[in-house]
């Protein structure tokens, strides 16, 4: 008399025909998963809109290079607000319980501050480039209206773009060829498989290479400002370093780490999105979804390395935090001035 006990059937997002399959984790290990994401979007979002309130009730960090960095930071702000709750659902879950029409509002929303948060760091680095570069004709090469193209140009291309191949139907006809239909209920994967990755790779690519690219000019202009100081002070026998040899040595060592972490975030999801889709698409989920929060994880990075080394910001959140801001005049504070 045989005793076969049959397989357990694999959990299923929906009770329906075509659903997806649910992946199974231990309790302990989806808690910790979502504690992990929880934090990185409290970080997030926290950390973002301390700039935001910084530079809105501060009046002297109301430049165009700090309009960049508000602009920045809203990006960042949204993408923790909107998309990161629900892609943790879904990183957690392995299912998309929301519908198909939130799921390509999920997903422009996602390309679209992403995107932003690329194309405003490039910008930076331009910025800092006419800075360092060129600091003489700084002030009148990079104004507020300049600022304020750069910031249309920072949202009007990601969100033109998006919305062409999420949302015109004219689009979806020509393209249709490329595009996959949803492989199961409770998916919500409408990336436009070999022509999405083909296009996003330049996308992201191209500002990567001219934030390397300024960035090693900033390093090599600053060391040799910094040496040519040093020796006018050898010269004069001075053996103090001078301020503004510290500032441009401080300048290029956080460029440097920011360029650090901006290709340590996004090229494994950019050349893995490129090389999957010559593939047929075999990266496992679980590997994608580490790639994906990887770069999520640049938006919280930002403030702190954009903002969090500047004097001027640790004081404007010390004063933000004790909510000083509410009782004090302190809108007009010299934020600048050393204590």
């Amino acid at each position: 008399m045989s005793s076969a006990v049959e397989a357990a059937p694999a959990p299923l997002c929906f009770k329906i025909n075509g659903s997806c399959y649910r992946t199974l984790h231990p309790f302990g290990v989806q808690l910790t998963i979502y504690v992990v994401c929880a934090l990185g979007m409290l970080l997030t979002v926290l950390g973002n809109l301390l700039v935001i309130i910084s530079i809105f009730h501060f009046k002297i960090l109301h430049t165009p290079t700090n309009f960049l960095l508000l602009s920045l930071a809203l990006a960042d702000l949204l993408l923790g607000l909107t998309v990161l709750p629900f892609s943790t659902i879904r990183s957690v879950e392995s299912c998309w319980y929301f519908g198909d029409a939130f799921c390509r509002f999920h997903t422009f929303l996602d390309t679209v501050f992403c995107l932003a948060s690329i194309f405003h760091l490039c910008f930076i680095s331009i910025d800092r480039h006419c800075a360092i570069c060129d600091p003489l004709r700084y002030t009148t090469k990079f104004t507020v209206r300049v600022a304020g193209v750069y910031v249309v140009v920072g949202w009007g291309v990601p969100v033109l773009y998006t919305s062409i191949f999420l949302y015109s139907k004219r689009a979806e006809e020509s393209l249709g060829q490329f595009l996959q239909d949803m492989p199961c209920v409770g998916s919500c994967q409408l990336l436009f498989n070999k022509l999405w990755g083909w296009i996003n790779f330049p996308l992201f690519f191209f500002p990567c290479l001219i934030m390397v690219g300024l960035y090693v000019k900033i390093f090599i202009v600053a060391t040799r400002q910094a040496k040519q100081i040093n020796s006018v002070n050898r010269r004069a026998g001075s053996m103090r370093r001078s301020g503004a040899t510290r500032r441009e040595m401080k300048a290029a060592k956080t460029l440097g780490i920011a360029v650090g972490i901006y290709l340590l975030c996004w090229l494994p999801f950019t050349v893995d999105t490129m090389v999957d889709s010559l593939l047929d698409f075999i990266t496992p989920p679980v590997v994608f979804d580490v790639l994906i929060w990887f770069a999520y994880f640049n938006s919280a990075c930002n403030p702190l390395i954009y903002v969090f080394s500047y004097h001027w910001f640790r004081k404007a959140v010390k004063l933000v935090l004790s909510r000083q801001i509410f009782y004090t005049r302190t809108s007009t504070v010299d934020l600048y001035q050393e204590e």
